[in-house]
């Protein structure tokens, strides 16, 4: 395991590190953080959003573009979407006539899922019931449209710099006939670790994360005087309960992205048991908490679960994949500041400026409760 002297960002050389489950590399700049910054800012987002608005065509009893009208929902929400980037009607291409010119059929399938009738709520401030909820339809999702479509992602872009037009809490689900690039990446890597290693790659790394996490035990025992190995450890578990693990991943690109994992060797969301669902909401309203309490703002990120293919797959040999869930939150130095992904970036490798361990450091250090609830037990 690569080890750090130091954890100060200006002591850290720049190097590159291996992503394993995409094959590429990642160029880390620690020293950057200390330029000064003079580029964009985002505007926070919203914070006096109606709890219901019936021109919102995400709300409880709202007409939609194509005059459909929402039921009265009191949980989740399930629809087609309106707009659907997929259609499961869309005639072949035919054959390629170049091989620079290349077209392959595409069908599928979107839906839009609604996690909550309020729209002036997000997932840390709702109830772990209520997450439970979101979980389980998570899962009924998967197993339906997985019944003949190779991949089923499911996915929140949240806030309006990750492109999110509405605030009402909600995400997408864009089933197809094909896997996507980063499905393919992420299949083709994970099956050639396990051929290697004859153990999935995630399980292995949830372990080995776990090791090095036990290093925040020290924390909990004053007497001892041996804190320094918690800098050996250079630990990047931002939080755990037995079921789950949630960490800024070494191979991270965005600022204060995580990854979770389960502990137990799972291939989709509908394999969980009812208990590992219970602590999926926990840790997932513990995670969000922190993401809103870093900048004390309502966190924008993309999130998604990546799970084994579906479909005419689903009988195939899938024992190197293992569920997980990406989170990709763009910000970087306050709630206004983000990171941008352009030129050495896009014509060259990623990039960051902070170590996934610093960020860990930061995010596992927030308190839990989130900044709202505080403000109003505090008022």
């Amino acid at each position: 395991m690569q080890q750090f002297p130091e954890k100060n960002s200006e002591q850290l050389h720049q190097h590159v590190r291996y992503n394993p489950l995409k094959g590429d590399w990642v160029l880390v700049s620690a020293h950057r953080m200390k330029r000064p910054w003079s580029g964009q800012q985002e505007n926070p987002p919203e914070e006096n959003i109606p709890r219901h608005d019936p021109k919102n065509p995400l709300c409880p009893r709202a007409t939609r573009a194509n005059g459909k009208v929402n039921p009265d929902y009191d949980s989740t929400f399930l629809f087609d979407n309106d707009f659907p980037a997929l259609q499961p009607d869309a005639p072949d291409p035919g054959p390629s006539e170049h091989p620079l010119l290349q077209t392959a059929s595409a069908r599928g399938k979107c839906q839009v899922m609604c996690f909550h009738p309020w729209t002036d709520i997000t997932l840390p401030l709702m109830s772990l019931a209520e997450i439970r909820a979101v979980i389980d339809k998570w899962a009924e999702i998967t197993t339906d449209l997985g019944t003949n479509h190779r991949w089923v992602q499911l996915f929140e872009n949240k806030g309006a710099v990750m492109g999110c037009s509405n605030p009402h809490p909600h995400c997408q689900v864009w089933a197809s006939s094909f896997m996507p690039n980063e499905a393919v990446a992420e299949d083709k890597n994970q099956r050639e670790y396990f051929n290697k290693h004859q153990s999935p790659m995630l399980v292995d790394y949830y372990k080995l994360e776990k090791e090095n996490g036990c290093g925040l035990r020290f924390l909990e025992w004053p007497e001892v005087k041996f804190k320094y190995l918690l800098l050996l450890l250079q630990v990047r578990v931002v939080v755990e309960n037995e079921d789950w693990l949630v960490v800024v991943p070494y191979w991270a690109v965005w600022p204060y992205e995580t990854l979770v994992l389960p502990r137990r060797h799972v291939l989709r969301l509908p394999d969980l048991t009812s208990s590992e669902r219970d602590a999926l909401a926990d840790i997932t309203k513990r995670l969000l908490c922190k993401y809103d309490n870093l900048f004390e703002v309502s966190f924008p990120y993309s999130m998604g679960w990546h799970g084994a293919p579906t479909g005419d797959l689903i009988e195939a040999e899938n024992g190197h994949w293992q569920l997980h869930a990406h989170y990709y939150p763009p910000l970087l130095r306050s709630a206004t500041v983000r990171k941008f992904m352009v030129g050495f970036e896009m014509l060259a490798q990623a990039q960051r400026d902070l170590t996934a361990e610093q960020a860990a450091e930061k995010l596992r250090n927030l308190p839990e409760l989130h900044y709202k609830i505080k403000r109003q037990q505090e008022n």
